[in-house]
């Protein structure tokens, strides 16, 4: 079944507009269609997408598996692995590597809680 074109009557409100207005138009558009995508990453994350970013921080694969784990046990994951991190590594005034490996020895979880404690994990 082929769609009947109705392109020119489609067209209509737009033959009117600048090329200014056509391109805040089309980026107005454009914002629409993403909107729903940005908050649902604002709100929503995954082990895999966690590890993307302790990879792209510099952590090694078993490194950045091993941190994803232990936050992911902690009910942090929603917060961010890296968040998780650099927090750390700011209170504890150590650079992000050093937290991160800190934290897979299993040092420092009670400041991590401490840090997150009464903010929604969700």
């Amino acid at each position: 079944m082929q769609r009947p074109d109705d392109f020119e009557k489609r067209k209509k409100h737009l033959e009117n507009m600048t090329d200014e207005e056509l391109d805040r138009y089309f980026w107005e558009l454009a914002n629409k269609i993403v909107e729903p995508l940005i908050e649902l990453a604002k709100t929503h994350t995954s082990p895999s997408i966690e590890r993307s970013v302790l990879l792209r921080m510099g952590f090694n694969s078993l490194q950045a598996q091993e941190l994803v784990k232990k936050i992911h046990e902690k009910g942090l994951l929603g917060k961010g692995a890296g968040n998780v991190v650099l927090s750390l590594a700011q209170k504890k005034k150590l650079n992000y590597i050093q937290a991160g490996e800190a934290l897979i020895e299993g040092k420092y979880w009670d400041e991590v809680e401490d840090i997150f404690k009464g903010v929604d994990t969700r």
